[in-house]
């Protein structure tokens, strides 16, 4: 209930912020054509990136409600991933860009209507910085959003380095500072790109998430009374919040299929409490695999099946 209520929330926060960005990018690009702003253009762009990042990322989210199905046994919650995928590496084409246009007015700046460009920049400065905002909280546990939310931060940077960049133009006739300021942004957002990109390829990969060590699992898990050790084991997220994990459990003696219940309840206790596992498949056996444990000698090395 709490989860399906949050979706919510955010939903309606991202249905928000599209409008808002799509109403800052007609008045920046409106307000760069009037003012001959290459930066405020350059910010509309940006920001029209970011409404798509956003429709996106709501599209995904609508998508993750949907039930499993019989061929799609998981249903759509890998889309937010591919969403976060998508977005993030828009953003680091986009700082590319950005970098392209500050070089280019740094070896040729050229004056422009510096207050006008500070009235508009400021518009796009409080209506990103609000969208971020309302979409912080929700940014943690998912990455989708949390790369929706990095868009609308380094936006509301970008708007801020043009109103930095026009107050200079305005006082002191400096035109290079703007695209210096622009460098510098861009090679944050590049970073926090590259940092989701591969926070998603982690995931589509299958990989061991974050914060987990498998050698521990299995050590704690054949630290149970009745359990001898564990073998072919995987743990994976279907999404940073979904992890699930497998294993055949080699018990210590033959035992009743309600004894073996009991060991499982106490498994997947431990799974969830210790290590925020929410979805444990476990195959009891005796001493009728093959598998190869975990640690192996000395070394830890991958199973072998």
């Amino acid at each position: 209930m709490e989860n399906t209520q949050s979706h919510r929330d955010v939903k309606k926060k991202l249905g928000l912020s599209i409008f808002l960005n799509l109403l800052i990018t007609c008045v920046q690009a409106i307000g760069g054509l009037v003012s001959g702003s290459l930066s405020l253009i350059t910010d509309a762009l940006h920001n029209l990136t970011d409404t798509f990042s956003l429709v996106t990322s709501f599209i995904s989210l609508k998508l993750s409600d949907k039930e499993n199905t019989e061929s799609r046994t998981f249903g759509y919650k890998r889309a937010e991933i591919l969403a976060a995928l998508l977005n993030a590496s828009l953003l680091i084409i986009v700082s590319f860009f950005l970098f392209k246009e500050a070089v280019i007015r740094l070896l040729h700046p050229a004056p422009i209507n510096s207050v006008f460009v500070i009235i508009i920049a400021s518009v796009g400065l409080f209506a990103n910085s609000l969208c971020a905002f309302l979409l912080k909280n929700h940014s943690h546990g998912n990455m989708n959003i949390r790369s929706a939310f990095v868009h609308l931060l380094s936006d509301a940077l970008v708007s801020l380095t043009v109103i930095v960049g026009a107050m200079f133009m305005y006082f002191f006739g400096v035109f290079w500072v703007d695209s210096v300021l622009t460098l510098v942004i861009g090679l944050y957002v590049i970073r926090e790109g590259y940092v989701i990109v591969m926070d998603a390829v982690h995931i589509l990969m299958q990989n061991v998430p974050k914060g987990i060590v498998l050698v521990d699992i299995q050590k704690d898990i054949e630290q149970m009374e009745g359990v001898k050790d564990i073998h072919h084991a995987h743990v994976w997220g279907v999404t940073v919040e979904d992890v699930h994990f497998e294993a055949h459990i080699n018990t210590a003696k033959d035992i009743k299929l309600s004894e073996s219940c009991v060991i499982k309840g106490s498994i997947e206790k431990l799974l969830k409490e210790k290590y925020s596992i929410g979805h444990a498949t476990l195959q009891f056996e005796y001493d009728s695999c093959q598998g190869v444990s975990l640690v192996k000698n000395k070394g830890i090395e991958n199973e072998v099946h």
